[in-house]
């Protein structure tokens, strides 16, 4: 039977670690958020960021713009954060509305309050793999597989998109010598996908198409982490076909597997730049 690798349970056991080093730390620290527009997957995961904050100790500081807001008012809302001494590090919400520049905003950030590991200079170090603040979905998907007891060490991971929030950086993450990986990183260029999927221990899924990797694809040996979103319906859908997970020696659901501990590890992210500054 296959293994399910809940991340709610391992969110927990960190988010009880994370109060824990705020305690012995005597920490005063506080998580921002920048979000811009109404989608509904946006909000719902802010608001759960919030209520972590909440649980473990961490003051939140939120700023909530319409989807009409301009560039300039976005950029505004990274320099107010920037200058908040009450705001340890701070998320902009992703995506941004059509018209803002990701890439201009996300530079604008102090990167040593750059709570989930996206900015340049960050992004960089984690290239040269000097200390940094980690981007927190490809470490919540590193860690939920080595606190279910799962080797990482010789394996052959193949990694379903290129996206620079969660393909290219888990790239470079599961090469360090730390975590000992093979990596082969797919795209919308690769040929004989299901070739490469069928013959890989890990295979991980974050293209965002609903049930995208079918049964036929992976090996009865794999272990499967599905990071993908996609709402149908109202209904919140993985990448990884169902089928799957019976199939495989072991999975991470959607939702209640990568989700939380993405949560759980942006508020690691913020214990940590509290502790450097």
């Amino acid at each position: 039977m296959a293994k399910l690798l809940d991340g709610r349970i391992a969110a927990n056991e960190i988010k009880a670690e994370i109060s824990k080093g705020i305690k012995e730390n005597g920490l005063k620290l506080g998580l921002g958020t920048i979000l811009v527009g109404d989608d509904p997957g946006s909000h719902a995961y802010v608001s759960g960021k919030h209520r972590d904050c909440a649980e473990v100790g961490i003051d939140s500081i939120r700023i909530d713009l319409p989807a009409t807001a301009s560039e300039k008012e976005v950029l505004d809302a990274v320099a107010r954060l920037n200058s908040d001494s009450k705001c340890t590090g701070f998320i902009v919400q992703l995506p941004l509305p059509r018209g803002v520049n990701t890439e201009r905003v996300l530079e604008t950030v102090n990167p040593g309050k750059d709570a989930d590991g996206l900015h340049p200079l960050n992004l960089g170090r984690l290239v040269l793999n000097k200390n940094s603040t980690l981007p927190c979905t490809p470490k919540a998907i590193i860690e939920l597989v080595e606190r279910n007891e799962i080797s990482w060490s010789g394996k052959e991971v193949v990694v379903i998109g290129r996206g620079t929030t969660v393909g290219r950086p888990l790239g470079l993450l599961l090469s360090q010598k730390s975590v000992n990986a093979t990596v082969t990183l797919t795209h919308t260029g690769t040929k004989n996908l299901s070739e490469i999927t069928k013959r890989a221990d890990v295979v991980i899924a974050a293209i965002g198409k609903a049930h995208f990797l079918k049964r036929e694809m992976v090996s009865a040996n794999a272990v499967v982490i599905d990071v993908g979103l996609t709402r149908v319906d109202g209904k919140l859908l993985g990448d990884v076909d169902p089928e799957v997970h019976d199939f495989v020696t072991a999975y991470s659901p959607v939702p209640g597997g990568i989700g939380p501990m993405t949560r759980a590890l942006l508020l690691r992210n913020i214990l940590e730049i509290g502790k450097r500054t």
